[in-house]
């Protein structure tokens, strides 16, 4: 089962990962598409404890990532925060 709005958020990641400034951003912007695209397939979802964590990792990156890779930071934390609004619990 793929959850649409992770996949899309891993997409908008590599996409700032490919105009980042910083390279240590480079490596964690692929390190957390590859996080939410594997969680986008995987058989059990993500609790909401995993996805405020990518919640602050993102938060973190966008200022170390430059302007040009903000605008698929910001695109790429609304999606997780849609999805995070259909997560049971808390």
């Amino acid at each position: 089962m793929t959850r649409e709005d992770l996949a899309t958020a891993s997409d908008r990641l590599e996409s700032a990962a490919d105009t980042a400034a910083d390279d240590d951003a480079v490596e964690r912007l692929h390190d957390l598409a590859s996080q939410l695209d594997s969680l986008a397939t995987r058989d059990r979802g993500p609790d909401h404890g995993r996805l405020a964590r990518i919640e602050l990792a993102l938060d973190d990156l966008v200022e170390a990532a430059g302007d040009d890779a903000a605008a698929d930071i910001d695109a790429a934390h609304e999606s997780v925060v849609a999805f995070r609004e259909t997560v049971d619990g808390v």
